[in-house]
């Protein structure tokens, strides 16, 4: 941890809520956002329609494009350096892919990226939900503001928004105006980065926006066995966007998205491993670690090889022991690695104003994600396990809203429809099960064997929500907001174990359990469940002055169960295990204030969590059953002091987190990886962030902003349970950049340095030390450098 008494002083103030964002909002038409910014005022759609940021009694975190682009903000996972009580991380455990998102907001969210399990924070990409965590890794090539809402939004943004959620919004067609941006990067790494956008005036109501980007950088960390990089960017996106102001009362807005990802890998290295895990001393055992015990036929008692699992502390590369250990950026693994993905998506949004206190809204969309990551979970030449994880998902939304808005009283109603289907196809080879047949395979140098599953899933959900908000007196407000969600969730599964691990996967695949005599752990299915709920929301806001405001609420939110798709033996019965939904009661009280060029917003909250959705072990494999109750605590706080008369900049924000797990519920057959006295994952207690910037003016049109940004964490855990291999103690990271502008032209020039004082510390880590005997870890990319050329008109 380096200079974390840089931000200690300025933050030592701040021990509640934050909002955080620029003076003005980006320059849009209203038409494209709904929202229309007055000098001063940030306006944000947190409740589904434009306010002040200042007037909204929900935390929120609003930044335009301009604070993001200043602030280095080049994609969703940066958006944790800016924000409290944020962690998004990339590169999800037992994905293998760098785009898996794993996002928590307040200590909620979820471990686990894959098709079978719901996130826990909702991402909205221009109002429309994003349903798979791949999708959730977003360039802000044409951003045009993010909204960070933290605490359960389950009222009006509905699906899986227990922790929070994120809404992305692009830059839309504005009417009547030509116009470009372009910027090319380059840097360190190797790094080439370009973007362009157009805007396009088609007529007096019509305007079109089309942009594309792409980003190429080398890899920081190097397989030893290979020379790959692991870690590398190749990546390219194009949108567009059409509007359409059909008359002056009914206007069309219709997106398009595509993102392609082709990369060598997540940046994962060893970080440990138990040398009394039965798949560790198999593995080792097998390659000729001299000294290497196991206690599994065919071998016998008095075999030099045969006693209780054990690998010696030897330096031999056949040994899995800590002598694996290559360092922060040298990966020891010999599997295949691979990570890609091919994200798109449209929609299309009506407004109608059917009188002029009255709009009716839709919002249609379809979204396509594909994704597959390879990973050497063990990251040594020894086979423990590797993981191949396919999916292809494909969801449909539709909203419908009804507004009505007048002086006194507020209201929205609504439905709402999702459907998704999924096929997900995972092969997991492994120096497993203890078997005679598999350990003399590999005692003779041959494969091991190969978990196979593959799941069709479908989700089918439909709510409907409404929520009223009325002023009885002059500067008072009271809201309150109830929604009424059924989830179908639906799982067809086939899973087995191949052996040997060379196998192809069969076809026709087998359809036949091992009751029915064949080799399916468990009866292909189909399998269904439903869960419902009724959540809502409350709040009292009271305006004490046209600069001070307070507010108290009441939230609950749930995340729908489903099935566990994961086995390496057949459970009871031979069907899926399933899990329940969980819930979450948040309180809070907080605090806005705004003196023009000062602002500070506070929060503190109180967060019930009960039925958490845990991950316990039976045997290698993880599962996900309903094993706790926890409660969380915290502060945050925000301000940004931005004067008018001159070009000083300064934003400052903190938030604390407490977690408590109060209880764990005994699963039968199951090890808990959490107890009682442990910290929920992603739940440092502080989190602080800085940033300073001073424009200089060098004539009447060209400008100089040397800037400085810096955030602090404390120790953090990214697993249930305690791991010490895989926990990052309290680091501090700071950017500097200098930026030479021309206002008059258009024209930019910046250069900047990220990760200043080359601080080593861990953004992922993942272990199974039980029975498979592994951990792993991913450290930030070391320091490094860029420059920037970029041009609007």
């Amino acid at each position: 941890m380096k200079a974390p008494f840089l931000i200690g002083a300025a933050l030592g103030a701040l021990i509640s809520t934050p909002l955080l964002a620029q003076d003005t909002a980006a320059t849009q038409t209203p038409q494209a956002m709904d929202t229309e910014s007055e000098a001063g005022t940030i306006i944000v759609t947190a409740r589904r329609r434009a306010e002040s940021l200042q007037d909204t009694p929900v935390a929120i975190s609003a930044f335009d494009a301009q604070v993001l682009e200043d602030r280095q903000i080049n994609q969703t996972s940066d958006l944790e350096t800016i924000t409290p009580n944020l962690q998004f991380k990339t590169a999800g455990q037992l994905s293998g892919n760098s785009a898996a998102t794993v996002v928590f907001i307040r200590g909620i969210g979820q471990l686990d990226p894959t098709a079978a399990v719901d996130p826990g924070v909702g991402i909205y990409l221009d109002e429309v939900y994003v349903g798979r965590a791949v999708g959730g890794a977003i360039d802000f090539g044409d951003i045009a503001g993010v909204e960070v809402l933290r605490g359960p939004q389950g009222t009006l943004f509905g699906r899986n928004t227990i922790g929070g959620a994120i809404l992305v919004r692009t830059k839309q067609p504005e009417l009547g105006r030509f116009g470009a941006d372009v910027r090319l990067r380059l840097g360190s790494d190797s790094l080439m980065e370009g973007f362009a956008a157009l805007n396009i005036p088609l007529g007096d109501t019509l305007a079109a926006r089309v942009s594309g980007g792409f980003r190429k950088r080398d890899g920081y960390v190097i397989r030893e066995y290979d020379g790959i990089d692991l870690g590398n960017d190749d990546s390219a996106t194009l949108n567009g966007a059409l509007y359409w102001e059909a008359s002056p009362d009914i206007k069309v807005n219709i997106r398009g998205d595509y993102t392609k990802r082709d990369e060598n890998g997540a940046p994962f290295v060893f970080a440990g491993v138990n040398r009394n895990a039965p798949v560790a001393a198999i593995a080792s055992v097998a390659a000729g670690c001299p000294g290497a015990t196991i206690p599994f036929a065919p071998l016998t008692p008095g075999d030099p090889r045969f006693g209780a699992p054990n690998v010696p502390q030897i330096n031999d590369a056949r040994c899995a022991n800590n002598f694996q250990d290559k360092g922060p950026f040298v990966n020891g693994g010999t599997a295949p690695v691979l990570s890609t993905s091919e994200v798109w998506g449209v929609s299309g949004t009506v407004t109608a104003n059917v009188t002029s206190n009255v709009l009716l809204k839709s919002i249609s969309a379809y979204r396509s994600t594909q994704s597959r990551g390879v990973r050497d979970a063990d990251n040594t030449p020894l086979l423990l396990i590797t993981t191949d994880v396919g999916s292809q998902s494909d969801q449909y939304s539709q909203e419908l809203q009804l507004q009505y808005e007048s002086p006194v009283l507020n209201g929205i109603i609504g439905g709402y429809y999702f459907n998704e289907k999924t096929n997900e196809r995972a092969t997991v080879p492994l120096a497993f099960p203890p078997s005679p047949p598999v350990i003399g395979s590999l005692l003779a140098g041959g494969p091991g064997s190969r978990d196979l599953q593959v799941s069709d899933l479908e989700t089918d959900s439909i709510a409907v929500f409404g929520e009223l908000s009325v002023k009885p007196i002059q500067n008072l407000e009271i809201s309150g907001g109830l929604r009424y969600t059924r989830d179908k969730k639906k799982y067809h599964g086939i899973v087995f174990n191949l052996f040997p691990a060379t196998l192809p996967d069969p076809d026709p695949l087998p359809t036949l359990a091992i009751p029915q005599g064949g080799p399916l752990f468990i009866y292909p299915g189909p399998y269904s469940q439903s869960f419902s709920a009724l959540t809502g929301s409350a709040s009292v806001r009271y305006s004490w002055t046209r600069n001070v405001s307070t507010y108290i609420s009441y939230s609950r939110s749930f995340k729908s169960g489903g099935f566990n798709t994961r086995y390496n033996a057949a459970p009871p019965g031979n069907v899926p295990t399933p899990f329940d939904e969980e819930k979450v009661d948040s309180y809070e009280i907080g605090a806005k204030f705004d003196f023009g060029d000062f602002r500070f917003n506070a929060a503190a909250f109180q967060a019930d969590y009960s039925n958490i959705q845990l991950i316990f072990r039976q045997g290698v494999v993880p599962l996900l059953f309903n094993g706790g109750k926890a409660r969380i605590r915290g502060l945050e706080g925000e301000l940004s002091y931005h004067p008018r008369a001159y070009g000083l900049r300064i934003d400052i924000a903190a938030s604390t987190l407490n977690d408590e797990i109060l209880s764990i519920t005994p699963v039968p057959g199951a090890t808990a990886t959490v107890q009682p006295g442990d910290d929920l994952p992603f739940t440092p207690s502080f989190q602080g962030n800085f940033g300073i910037g001073y424009e200089i003016p060098l004539n009447d049109d060209v400008t100089l902003t040397p800037r400085f940004d810096g955030n602090y964490s404390a120790s953090i855990k990214f697993i249930t349970g305690s791991v010490p291999e895989i926990e990052q103690d309290g680091y501090f990271v700071g950017n500097a950049s200098v930026t030479l502008a021309n206002k008059a032209t258009g024209w930019k020039l910046t250069g900047g340095v990220q990760n200043l004082f080359d601080e080593l510390y861990l953004v992922q880590g993942n272990a199974s030390l039980g029975t498979l005997g592994y951990a792993e870890k991913i450290y930030a990319r070391p320091r490094s450098w860029y420059v920037q050329a970029s041009i609007s008109f």
